[in-house]
């Protein structure tokens, strides 16, 4: 077994280690169709072995060619590293400086097999979203951190270790960038010859920039997200014998289950992965299984006429689920489910993402490797089939929403029933949950806020949970509006919840939906417990891309703004260079992210804080930046919420000065100036 000092040696030449290709009974990725020309084949083959010396060349080439034939990408399985990956506690990693370990505890925890979707190919969720391009990558980015000081930075280009460059103690230690492609050859069929190549990688969100927490990240947002859906849609703050029906238990959406429960409701979700199931279920973020759609039927009948808070996996296609629901409908008369939505991978719908119904797993993934187009065709026919299920549904009474997934988007493209009359190219049938559920969260400056103890103690983490609890409350008490008063119980209910449901699956994590003052007050109260000895060790702040500033992404995040400056990205790069020089640890830029490539672009952080006074002057400066910036753009699109937070801001810190808008008051104005 090789331990954390030899992972930090650099790459094993001298001996090369055994080639056990891949590993069986873990979950590998789906083959990747390239269509690489021979001379293409030649230049991956080439940039991979260029992280080797000539005389090991020769003998890694022939395995190097047949990895990119039978997988469509060369990962180097004969470099994974024979160790338990995991987020081991910081002071085990031999390091120059607490920044470096904190890095890396971070990358290991994003590779951990009980958080990784496929670890053996450095995918952490979504199906794609790569932590490195290469096992090689692992190996150096491990070495360089190990020999960093407070004197360098590490850049990281799509993957690729750049290499440490010298820099000073006040600037971030790490910068990423991910799929920073020219604009007009950000297409899917580009980027799958370009991650052949191995000159570039889809990170989505967390997973490229290290800072994924497993599927906690997104239980609280889809708690949210379930909460508010039932007080909009059903005008209901109980759920209890509510129904929600959605899909995909791999990754992100692994959530779903964990947060129906958590707000009440039955929750039945469809996976066609048993593996994936089989994770959820015995990492008890999932209560029952079953293949059987009577079965399905009855325990959902059970528990929405007794109320019961339930999760029940489907293991099926979820256009088999929907179509039965629909003849449920048309043979009793009962509409059983009351809230829908779809978490898919459907920003990666031809290459694993999402499966077709006509096929079975097994029989589809053989599909996808030996006919990609025969696959895509039956997936935009399964797309049209699973909305035209919705739309009958939905005509009865039941409310559905796009996850920010791209499900609309890509269902539009296959010819499904999905339009909107009138409407811009960001707006469907219908609304993204953005639009209608967490677009006013945003623009009240919250968002998913997050943190790792990186002591590895669950105590530490049961202290940061008590802090921010107390925050939450004081704040409570000194006086807030209305609407961030709720947002802040909500929160206060998660925190109380997040204890009693095992929610920590790799690090010792949490995730806060929080607000400018709650993240800054939260983080100043968790540094000076580390400097008073209450927590034992640094603690990494950080947060999903998916927040306040973080990403333009027209279709998700952006698609509440209406001003016609969705489809630009402004916001997304500012913030990445902003949190920068204002005291981020590290810092990442990607193209991609939970709608897909070419879709978006987004930017994350990571900031340790070690108990320090300039740790607490970062955080305040940083953390008040990354939610500002965001909450004065939505204010200059036309955001009532985002005017009134940022007016709030502006009263609270006399060097924030931002540009308001003014609204036309008479719109006839604009007609009769047109008329001329």
């Amino acid at each position: 077994m090789t331990s954390l000092k030899e992972i930090c040696r650099g790459l094993p030449l001298y001996p090369l280690p055994e080639n056990r290709g891949r590993r069986k009974g873990i979950p590998h990725a789906p083959v990747r169709t390239p269509n690489l020309t021979a001379q293409e084949k030649k230049l991956a083959l080439r940039n991979a072995l260029r992280y080797f010396p000539p005389e090991i060349q020769k003998k890694l080439a022939p395995e190097f060619a047949e990895e990119l034939r039978l997988y469509g990408h060369i990962y180097m399985y004969r470099f994974f590293p024979d160790i338990e990956m995991r987020a081991y506690p910081i002071g085990d990693y031999p390091c120059k400086t607490k920044s470096a370990a904190a890095i890396m505890l971070m990358i290991m925890n994003n590779l951990d097999p009980s958080v990784a979707q496929f670890p053996q190919e450095l995918v952490t969720y979504g199906g794609n979203g790569q932590v490195f391009s290469n096992w090689a990558q692992f190996w150096l980015v491990m070495h360089y951190l190990s020999e960093m000081t407070e004197e360098q930075t590490l850049v990281m280009y799509s993957g690729h270790p750049l290499g440490l460059f010298p820099s000073h103690k006040y600037a971030p230690r790490l910068i990423i960038t991910n799929g920073m492609v020219i604009p007009n050859y950000s297409t899917r069929d580009e980027y799958e010859k370009m991650f052949a190549l191995g000159v570039t990688m889809y990170g989505q969100m967390t997973a490229g920039s290290y800072c994924y927490i497993g599927p906690q990240g997104i239980v609280h947002g889809t708690v949210l997200t379930v909460l508010n859906a039932g007080r909009r849609y059903l005008k209901a703050e109980d759920l209890s014998g509510k129904v929600f029906v959605t899909s995909g238990l791999g990754g992100m959406s692994g959530a779903q289950a964990k947060a129906a429960v958590i707000a009440g409701c039955v929750g039945i979700i469809a996976e066609v992965d048993e593996a994936a199931l089989l994770k959820r279920h015995k990492q008890g973020w999932l209560m029952e299984i079953s293949n059987n759609l009577d079965h399905c039927i009855a325990r959902l009948r059970d528990a929405r006429k007794n109320k019961i808070a339930l999760s029940l996996g489907y293991h099926g296609n979820v256009v088999d689920l929907w179509e039965r629901l629909v003849h449920e409908l048309d043979t009793t008369g009962e509409l059983l489910v009351d809230l829908g939505s779809d978490q898919t991978s459907c920003h990666n719908p031809f290459s694993g993402g999402y499966y077709p119904v006509q096929l079975g797993f097994e029989e589809a993934k053989q599909l996808l490797s030996t006919n990609p187009g025969k696959f895509r065709t039956l997936v935009q026919e399964s797309l049209k089939r699973q909305v035209a299920a919705i739309n009958r549904l939905a005509d009865k009474g039941m409310f559905f929403w796009d996850y920010g997934n791209a499900f609309l988007l890509e269902a539009q493209r296959a010819g499904a029933d999905v339009e909107k009359k009138g409407a811009n190219k960001t707006e469907f049938r219908y609304p993204s949950y953005v639009q209608h559920i967490m677009g006013d969260i945003f623009s009240l400056g919250f968002g998913p806020f997050r943190w790792v103890c990186t002591s590895g103690d669950p105590q530490d983490l049961a202290t940061t949970d008590s802090i921010a609890m107390s925050v939450l409350e004081d704040s409570i008490r000194q006086g807030v509006s209305t609407s961030v008063k709720q947002q802040y119980h909500d929160n206060i209910r998660w925190i109380r919840e997040a204890g009693r449901h095992s929610l920590v699956v790799g690090s010792q994590a949490r995730i806060l939906y929080s607000d400018q003052r709650g993240r800054v007050s939260i983080a100043v109260a968790i540094n000076r417990a580390i400097s008073e000895g209450r927590i034992k060790a640094p603690v990494v702040l950080s947060r999903d891309h998916h927040d306040v500033s973080g990403t333009d992404s027209p279709y998700r995040e952006t698609s509440n703004i209406y001003d016609g400056s969705a489809f630009c990205a402004d916001m997304a790069v500012q913030n990445f260079v902003g949190d920068a020089f204002r005291g981020a640890t590290w810092v990442a830029l990607h193209n991609g992210g939970g709608v897909g490539w070419g879709e978006v672009i987004n930017g994350g952080f990571g900031l340790v804080l070690d108990g320090s006074t300039e740790a607490e002057e970062r955080a305040k400066m940083m953390l008040s930046w990354d939610v500002s910036n965001g909450v004065a753009r939505r204010c200059w699109s036309g955001n009532d919420y985002a005017y009134e937070t940022i007016c709030q801001a502006m009263k609270e810190n006399a060097t924030l000065k931002v540009t308001l808008p003014h609204k036309v008051v008479d719109e006839n104005i604009l007609e009769q100036a047109l008329k001329r």
